[in-house]
């Protein structure tokens, strides 16, 4: 046979191929194959509809100023949201509800032996960055939740502050009975550490951010890269939340007006002694103070000087006292209705508070959460439908003590009981790899999604 021939039955073979193999496509999982079908050329319709720079313009006005629980510009977001949706035709609303949202008026971190220095406990204003001048709005540096206290004790240096460093402290025969313990954020959530501690008898708790961890160790700092300076400070929350999240005062019901509430003394999710974050800055002086036994290596962060136990010489004075008072939430839910099964709900939540201004956390997934509920409005439009009812929620108060989540989901627990099939949760977006995490059953249909796209 002739080489033309050759090629010509090669390139017909490979033609024929091709056609077969599109044409027996594997169906995806629970279609049929014409459904299938349908269901791909849906989603290619679905993915051209998103626009980078829709979702730029949505971070820039939800990141531009300060937006925790309470704030003026929080409520401005969520009816800007709101409106947003209803503007792309869909049946959106926002549901209230009133927490206890502590915010600080008294905070003192003060070393007053062997040597005088006050913790500044202020983030600076930086020229690169306008919104850190937006301090009049800004939370200052706190736990949400931490005890008021005045306590004056020795320092001791507890690592990350888990239960098997103080199993270790023990071994070394150190103690932080009446004592403040000082640990660096990192390997375990922030709650625990002023939990571990109080229950090893300490009477007060500093955490602060080690540049092994989150600094110049790992990398340029702020503004050159992505890593914390050296005054750089972590709030977040330290409520015992595995006890319940949530309002502390309207455990099991939704925090609405007229729901009953617990007296602020019988809430058991408060810390039992005072805490607050600090910098590597503000902790250097008090690491610094320490003496007693060199700790072991794997405790010693990237500070430059010798890492010490203690207890003594250095004797530090905490002071927490916060106004403990009833913030408004606003979650904004939008409902798609279901064409063949609307009793059943696919929910998807991301939220829209932050302790500061959240371009990272939570507005970078908030975005793209914009984003999915304008494609399916536009799909909506074209004639899709879903089969079951998308439940959209964009919740606030997710920072303190996942508020919004947890008092709609108390509110509407009768209907999430009968109707809820699954939850989809997301908080920011960042470049690498895919990750996520949820109940293993799911773990074959994810892989599966992943191929698709």
């Amino acid at each position: 046979m002739r080489s033309g021939a050759r090629l010509f039955l090669l390139a017909l073979s490979c033609f024929l191929l091709l056609a077969a193999s599109s044409d027996t496509e594997p169906a995806l999982h629970g279609y049929s194959a014409a459904s299938s079908r349908s269901q791909r050329d849906w989603e290619t319709k679905f993915r051209a509809i998103p626009e980078p720079q829709n979702q730029r313009d949505y971070m820039q006005r939800l990141s531009a100023r300060p937006h925790h629980v309470g704030s003026p510009y929080d409520k401005d977001n969520a009816e800007w949201m709101l409106n947003k949706f209803k503007e792309w035709g869909l049946d959106a609303s926002i549901e209230t509800f009133d927490v206890l949202f502590p915010t600080p008026k008294v905070r003192v971190v003060e070393l007053l032996e062997p040597t005088k220095f006050t913790a500044r406990l202020q983030e600076p204003v930086l020229a690169v960055d306008p919104t850190s001048n937006q301090q009049a709005e800004q939370l200052p540096t706190y736990n949400a939740y931490s005890a008021d206290g005045d306590v004056t004790a020795p320092l001791v240096y507890v690592n990350y502050g888990t239960p098997d460093d103080y199993e270790e402290l023990a071994r070394m025969g150190v103690s932080v009975k009446g004592a403040i313990a000082i640990a660096r954020y990192g390997n375990s959530w922030r709650g625990i550490k002023p939990k571990v501690a109080a229950e090893h008898g300490a009477v007060g708790c500093l955490i602060y951010s080690d540049p092994a961890d989150d600094g110049y160790a790992q990398g340029d700092v702020f503004p050159n890269g992505a890593w914390r300076p050296r005054d750089g400070v972590q709030r977040g929350s330290v409520m015992d939340m595995p006890l319940y999240p949530g309002d502390p005062l309207t455990p099991g019901v939704g925090a609405t007006k007229d729901a009953k509430r617990l007296d602020l003394k019988d809430v058991k999710t408060i810390t039992r002694i005072p805490v607050l974050p600090i910098s590597y800055a503000d902790a250097q002086p008090l690491l610094a103070a320490l003496k007693g036994e060199v700790v072991p290596e794997a405790w010693r962060g990237s500070l430059p000087q010798s890492y010490y136990a203690g207890p003594g010489p250095a004797k530090v004075h905490l002071k927490v006292q916060s106004n403990w008072d009833i913030k408004p939430l606003y979650d904004v839910i939008v409902k798609i209705p279901g064409s063949t099964n609307p009793d059943e709900w696919v929910v998807r939540g991301n939220h829209h508070d932050a302790w500061v201004n959240g371009a990272e956390d939570p507005i970078s997934g908030t975005v793209a959460l914009m984003e999915e509920a304008r494609g399916f409005a536009t799909l909506l439009k074209q004639g899709w439908k879903p089969k079951r009812t998308i439940i959209y929620c964009v919740w606030d108060g997710e920072e303190p003590a996942l508020l919004g989540s947890t008092e709609w989901g108390e509110a509407h627990a009768d209907e999430l009981r009968r109707h809820a099939v699954a939850y989809i949760n997301s908080d920011g977006n960042g470049r690498g790899y895919l990750s996520m995490g949820g109940s293993h059953s799911l773990e074959r249909f994810i892989n599966a999604v992943a191929r698709e796209i």
